[in-house]
């Protein structure tokens, strides 16, 4: 993105359900009232670092709509969260679990927490005593001190019918553990329902790791599917492009180089590479997971803003939000966008998209798998079952299956795009919901 044109999440959430609203005939009370989440709290949360001092951090839940049962969001540590970005992910949250049919309304959560930025500075010592799932200058217990601290200021908001946190960006299933066991001694007895994304040890869905990105793919065939059946894809050679190859990603590549489809590009925060003829993605995985991307030795290195233009298929943006915009838009020539993560595109992308004639699914659609898996994961929390893996996927399939569809119905009964039939298919369920419960008068 360049400068000056900073991305506002929020402002595009509203825009997107100021775009859908208009055409349900929605009672001014409730109109009114989703614009805004039911409560944000911000807390401070100090902290013992490793060398003896303390140091403060920032966070805050927001809660937007309670009307369908109870909230459902990540948690995302990261350098430059906002209030104003929390509050506009529970919104998106409201929706996308309406979208996918599931109980539960928006929330989301996050901590300020710095980048390591100059890792390339430390020792080896220092670089040993990180946590090593996080890109952070912080060790491991720092961060589980921070999520306890945070756990703690949050308590009186959350719980198993009430709201439910969740691994988001730069948390991971170890938080999640963290979490429960916080939340478990505050209450005096474990609380598995309390948190979903944790390891199997502790409750865990089998599958929840993959179900964003399985999620994901599963809208990605369907729209295949369509393009073929409309005659606006033939026989040719189906390639495809993936912006960030963290979890979601690599699991999309994965599933999709599984299927025969050539992933010929993709990217991460070291950089991008590119290969024509397909990259092999369980080595790319495992060079990964070793040396970085760059230790991939059967492709080139790119510029990574050039993967977003390269001419494939199906472009997955699945790292940050506002990747898309109206500085280059036009040079995207993917016949299908998969948002993989939420928000890559900005209002003024999405109408030149559009008139490109690209298929965008959008990510309250794209990247739902994730919050679906989790509903399943709740429900055996409470439940104290547990599903096998081929029980979770057929579920899975199911409900994203069905959702595209309803999508795609909304699509062609309102003649609009994908983007705002997915936030129609969405708000007429959660305002169905408040007239049901009198929000309405």
């Amino acid at each position: 993105m360049m400068a000056g044109d900073k991305f506002n999440f929020l402002k595009t959430a509203l825009q997107n359900y100021k775009n859908a609203a208009q055409y349900l005939n929605i009672p001014e009370r409730i109109y009114e009232s989703l614009k805004y989440p039911e409560r944000v709290i911000t807390v401070r949360m100090p902290v013992r670092m490793d060398d003896g001092t303390y140091k403060v951090f920032r966070g805050w839940r927001s809660q937007h709509c309670s009307w369908r049962g109870p909230l459902k969001g990540g948690i995302r540590f990261s350098a430059d969260v906002t209030q104003d970005e929390v509050i506009a992910l529970s919104m998106l949250m409201t929706y996308k679990c309406a979208v996918v049919d599931i109980p539960f309304g928006g929330a989301k959560g996050g901590i300020t927490v710095s980048l390591d930025d100059e890792a390339e500075e430390l020792t080896e010592e220092q670089k040993k005593a990180w946590c090593y799932r996080f890109p952070y200058k912080m060790s491991e217990r720092e961060l589980k001190h921070l999520t306890y601290e945070y756990i703690e200021k949050i308590y009186p908001i959350i719980g198993p019918r009430n709201d439910i946190p969740a691994p988001d960006v730069n948390t991971t299933p170890k938080v999640m553990g963290w979490i429960m066991d916080k939340y478990s001694a505050m209450v005096g007895h474990t609380e598995p329902a309390i948190v979903t994304g944790k390891p199997l040890s502790l409750a865990g869905c089998q599958g929840r790791n993959e179900a964003t990105g399985r999620g994901c793919v599963t809208t990605i065939l369907e729209a295949l599917d369509y393009l073929k059946k409309s005659n606006r894809l033939h026989h040719e050679e189906i390639t495809c492009a993936i912006q960030g190859f963290g979890n979601a990603g690599s699991v999309v590549a994965s599933l999709l180089s599984e299927l025969g489809y050539k992933v010929v590009a993709v990217s991460d925060r070291s950089g991008a590479i590119y290969n024509s003829q397909g990259l092999k993605i369980p080595e790319l995985i495992k060079a990964k997971n070793s040396e970085g991307l760059a230790s991939y030795k059967e492709a080139e290195s790119i510029n990574p803003d050039d993967l977003l233009t390269l001419p494939v298929t199906v472009l997955v943006p699945a790292a940050v939000e506002g990747a898309i915009t109206k500085n280059n838009a036009s040079a995207v020539k993917a016949r299908i966008i998969a948002e993989a993560a939420n928000g890559p595109t900005t209002p003024e992308a999405d109408k030149i998209l559009e008139e490109n004639g690209i298929f965008i699914i959008p990510d309250i659609l794209a990247n739902a798998g994730g919050v679906t898996v989790s509903y399943f994961e709740w429900v055996q929390g409470l439940e104290y079952l547990s599903w096998s893996l081929e029980e979770v996927e057929r579920r899975l399939q199911v409900k994203m299956t069905r959702a595209f569809e309803d999508v795609w119905k909304t699509k062609c009964k309102y003649n609009t795009s994908m983007r705002t039939a997915a936030f129609i298919t969405g708000l007429e369920r959660v305002v169905r919901a408040g007239l049901d419960r009198g929000k309405g008068v």
